[in-house]
């Protein structure tokens, strides 16, 4: 599975008669909102995605803070955004990927067979020279039809007694209970590793080379054909941490409700 896109690959393919979907999927925890940085500028073409309200849905705090979006509502999304069967679709951000990484995830989840991350993120393009656009895209609705399951889910029911090796995707000090800015409790799921997902990225802001990130994998516990699952604190930097993992060549299950849905529930927690 190709992964990634670099900048210049990219503006190849935008010029060609069959271009990619392109979205701009700028958020950050605690905001402001992805919205004004768009129309300030992003790439030509590119339609902005709310994560908040498109790449998830509104639940109980029990559900955690990004419970994944019901299919229907992804596919609607979907066609929104213009995204039509046989579609090549790229997405990115301003902040490595670590955002846009949910809808590389939920889209691959849902059937679409390529999605691509712009390696390097919004800053690879400007670096690159290309130029920048401030509309808001409207594109022709698109046709897709998604269906579930086409990556690993690990469901909230079977963490605890989840017998693989689970990664735990946020800053170190937030896995070790020193700090948690948004969460009722702090620490870990008992059991897991620390891999904070920035580890994944170059001074640069792109992915380790695939060899690398297998040698990172590696030192944490992570063997091919084992079973490997990841969470972080609400299920969006984990899937940066899935699609590191792709890139070095391992499969992993995303645990959707991470940190922000275990630490609502009455369960053990470790600090260290």
């Amino acid at each position: 599975m190709n992964v990634l896109i670099d900048a210049d690959e990219l503006a190849t393919a935008l010029a060609s008669d069959q271009p990619p979907v392109l979205l701009d999927v700028r958020w950050q925890l605690g905001g402001p909102p992805g919205h004004a940085s768009y129309l300030e500028g992003h790439l030509p073409g590119a339609v902005y995605v709310d994560l908040d309200t498109e790449l998830a849905r509104h639940g109980e705090p029990t559900d955690g803070r990004h419970p994944l979006p019901d299919l229907a509502d992804l596919q609607a999304s979907a066609r929104r955004w213009g995204i039509s069967e046989g579609d090549t679709v790229v997405v990115y951000d301003a902040v490595g990927n670590t955002s846009a990484a949910r809808a590389w995830w939920l889209l691959r989840w849902a059937g679409v067979a390529d999605v691509r991350l712009l390696d390097g993120a919004l800053g690879a393009w400007t670096s690159a020279g290309h130029p920048l656009a401030t509309d808001e895209v409207v594109p022709t609705q698109g046709t897709v039809t998604l269906t579930p399951g086409h990556l690993p889910v690990l469901p909230f029911e079977e963490v605890e007694a989840y017998a693989g090796l689970l990664l735990d995707a946020r800053a170190g000090e937030r896995y070790r209970g020193e700090v948690e800015p948004v969460d009722p409790k702090a620490g870990h799921i008992p059991g897991a590793v620390s891999a904070p997902t920035i580890d994944n990225l170059g001074p640069d802001g792109r992915f380790l080379p695939a060899e690398k990130l297998r040698e990172r994998f590696a030192a944490l516990g992570v063997q091919g054909g084992s079973p490997t699952a990841t969470y972080c604190g609400s299920g969006v930097t984990a899937a940066h941490q899935i699609a590191a993992l792709t890139i070095a060549g391992y499969d992993a299950a995303l645990f959707p409700g991470s940190w922000s849905q275990w630490s609502n529930h009455d369960l053990p927690v470790e600090t260290d």
